[in-house]
Parts: structure tokens; sequence; C-alpha cells
């Protein structure tokens, strides 16, 4: 059940984050949105009435916080949604090494800051849910997207990972998206990428409420079922 459940997200301002608040607060879920741009992320909370916090996964100190909020406003955590992720995009020759560190900092730290921040909460509390954000790009990679698919390799072996020490009390999803209609291409740094996924993407890319969707699945099932990976990606997409 969905209705009620305590559930922070990570990255919630804008794309799949924002609409997996939306949807989720429609089926009745006390929703806590967390992202690094204040403007939306206050604007979304307005609309969905919820509570929010400027959240950088990055700092250990800001998730923790967030989770904090969580507690201190409904009682409890039910679910994290570490979904913030950054894309800046490039090949190894043009050694945008700082783009490198930046997504490992964001994409598979922000996951374990979000660990450390909600799993002593949920060991407490004897049950819980983590759902990760990852990519298609955990399971195959092309030119200019290397390190970016390794950063959601990571996210998705540490989901496996943690699945497996979870115990029988807590659950751990993995939902992996394709191409996506988002901004998500405003970040890339190379220039014939940014335009060759922008083609793409303006060619078969599915709205983020299908994401959102496949997270609700995986929430919305009995305490007792797990679903642990979940890849959505558009029909045409090869």
């Amino acid at each position: 059940m969905i209705e009620h459940k305590v559930v922070v997200i990570t990255g919630a301002s804008s794309g799949i984050g924002a609409a997996t608040a939306t949807l989720l607060a429609e089926r009745g879920a006390k929703v806590v949105l967390g992202a690094r741009r204040k403007d939306r992320l206050d604007e979304l909370a307005a609309e969905l009435g919820a509570v929010a916090l400027p959240t950088d996964v990055r700092n250990p100190e800001d998730v923790a916080a967030l989770v904090r909020l969580a507690r201190e406003t409904h009682g409890r955590l039910d679910v994290l949604v570490g979904n913030a992720g950054i894309a800046p995009l490039s090949r190894f020759d043009d050694l945008r090494t700082e783009d490198w560190t930046a997504m490992f900092d964001v994409n598979v730290k922000g996951v374990l800051n979000g660990i450390a921040a909600a799993l002593p909460v949920f060991r407490e509390q004897g049950s819980g849910q983590f759902v990760h954000t990852a990519s298609t790009a955990a399971y195959t990679t092309v030119p200019a997207m290397a390190v970016y698919a390794a950063t959601k390799t990571a996210v998705r072996t540490i989901s496996e990972g943690l699945r497996q020490e979870a115990g029988p009390d807590l659950r751990v999803s993995l939902v992996s998206p394709g191409m996506i209609a988002t901004d998500f291409v405003d970040g890339i740094t190379d220039p014939a990428e940014k335009a060759r996924l922008t083609s793409a993407r303006d060619a078969v890319a599915i709205p983020p409420a299908a994401i959102a969707r496949a997270i609700a699945f995986a929430i919305d099932q009995p305490a007792e079922v797990d679903v642990n990976e979940i890849v959505v990606r558009p029909t045409a997409q090869a």
C-alpha cells in the first residue's frame, strides 16, 4: 500500500523525481522532497502540500537532515527514493576529470549517503524500503557514456549488495530508465553528444511519469514482496 507511507525523494525538483512525488502524493503518500534547486523544489512542495528541504546528496549532513525532517514531520520513514543524478557526458579524450568526479560524487556517493541516513532508521523501525534510480546504462555502455555507465553500474551493484544484507524486514528496489523526456541532456558537456542525445530524446523518449509508475509499483507491493529490478525504456529504443 502507498497510502499514508512516508516517502523521501531526492532529486525531486524536476523530471523523474517530480513525477514520482506527484504520483505518490496523488495516491496518498506523505512525500518529503529534497533537491538542490530551491525555487523549483519550493514550488512543487507548495503544489503538493508537502514538506521540502534543499538537499545536496553529496553532503551526508544534508541527506541526514532530510530524513530527520521526514521523521519530525510524520513520525517515521517508510521509503527513501534515491533519485538524484547528473550526466555531464563526454569522451575520455576531453579529459573532463572534474565531471568524472562529480558524477561519482552525486550518482554513487549520493546513494551511499542515503543508505547511511535511512538504514539505521529502518533497522529501528523493523521496516523500510530503498528505491534507487539507475539507468539502462547500468547494463550496457556506448562512447561518451562510460563514466556515467560506471556510476550506474555501481548503483546496481550497491543495491544488490544491500538487498542481500537487508534481511527479511527491508526491501531494496532498483529502477533503470531508458530514454526519458527530461532535462537530462542539458548537463551534457560534449556538444556532439548533446546534439545526438537531444535528437534521440525528441524522437523516442517516454515521459517521466512512466518511471514514476514503476517506482509506485515497487512501493505498492505487500511487505513480503520485494521487487528488485525494473527496466523501463521506450519501445522504440534499441
